[in-house]
């Protein structure tokens, strides 16, 4: 299947430069490009993209008020292209909760100093985010009974999973495309007097992450902060590893303390979910629960099998609620997920209520 893809950017030179680094993979093809958000909306409904490339930043219309028009109208899958800045961190959030699904740094040396290696990525991203509408568009043959027997009993998995406060003393959340709104429906729902402390391991830029702390800080009842090296895990505060380096957990004595670490070369993720779930399982006991939401690729999948091998519980997003089924499925083929949860569920299980 091919990917087909409308560049929406008020510069001729970066919509001509986007084109032909999507152009150059044989499953995408660039059908159309926009020069702001009101002509986004005209050419998306003449040419009905599987995935919308957008910029923030433009005249007549941002893209940000695009993406919610757009969301609204006819929900097409949108890639946000921003800059690294504090500002820029805060729009690109701003098009997260307006419904964008990703996004990338708008500077191609941000992504990689290799032009193409930031393009093969970039071509990854589109060919996840367009699979993911045109699985939409198929046709889904009726379920063999097999499927029916599966399905019931994931079923019944989900109907009799819960969250035992009184045996879990860590929860570890690792995440990355689809993460921060995600993220934010989860730890909303954390009541105030939650008695237990939550680390987070969300694939994002180092100026990212302050701004998405303080957001979520912001709409949450526990405390919500970017980690510091030497911060004391502590009940009711969720930690957030910072962007660009590594977040590991060791034990002082009876205290859990989080060390920042500098990336080792060779490590493709800064911060790692492999390696921070690897960390807690040299000094937790079995009473800590891990889950795994919305991402792409295999971070997380060897963390949590040292994890398991300790005793820990594991949870995995299932694949109707994810962005990109990609974390949580490597999860699930390994056997490692206890239970395989919506994030509707998971949310009301954090909430307290069920």
């Amino acid at each position: 299947m091919i990917v087909r893809v409308l560049v929406v950017d008020d510069s001729r030179f970066f919509r001509r430069c986007l084109t032909e680094m999507l152009n150059s993979d044989k499953h995408i093809e660039v059908v159309g490009c926009a020069v702001d958000g009101a002509d986004a909306i005209i050419k998306m409904r003449e040419l009905r993209p599987d995935v919308i490339t957008m910029d923030i930043e433009m005249p007549v219309m941002d893209g940000i008020t695009a993406t919610k028009k757009i969301m609204a109208e006819i929900p097409t899958p949108i890639l946000m292209f921003s800059s690294l800045t504090t500002s820029g961190a805060k729009s690109t959030l701003d098009a997260l909760d307006a419904g964008a699904l990703d996004f990338l740094p708008k500077k191609f040396d941000d992504i990689s100093c290799e032009l193409d290696i930031a393009r093969r990525l970039l071509c990854a991203r589109v060919r996840v985010l367009g699979a993911r509408k045109l699985a939409t568009k198929e046709y889904s043959p009726p379920p063999s009974s097999n499927a029916l027997t599966a399905s019931n009993t994931l079923s019944t998995r989900k109907k009799n999973a819960e969250l035992d406060l009184n045996k879990i003393n860590l929860i570890a959340i690792g995440t990355s495309t689809g993460g921060p709104v995600a993220l934010q429906k989860i730890l909303t729902e954390i009541p105030a007097n939650f008695p237990v402390p939550v680390i987070i391991i969300q694939h994002m830029p180092a100026s990212f992450t302050p701004s998405f702390a303080e957001r979520l800080d912001s709409l949450c009842q526990i405390k919500v902060k970017q980690a510091d090296h030497g911060d004391e895990i502590k009940p009711g505060v969720a930690y957030i590893a910072p962007g660009g380096v590594q977040m590991v957990v060791d034990r002082c004595g009876s205290r859990l303390l989080l060390k920042i670490e500098e990336a080792k070369p060779g490590q493709t993720y800064k911060p790692s979910v492999d390696i921070t779930f690897s960390s807690l399982a040299r000094v937790c006991s079995s009473e800590l629960l891990a889950v795994v939401l919305t991402g792409m690729g295999a971070d997380g999948r060897e963390g949590a099998r040292l994890l398991k091998q300790r005793g820990a519980t594991i949870w995995a997003q299932d694949e109707q609620s994810c962005v990109v089924y990609g974390m949580p499925m490597v999860i699930v083929d390994a056997n490692l997920a206890d239970e395989i949860l919506s994030l509707d569920k998971i949310s009301l299980l954090f909430s307290g209520e069920e």
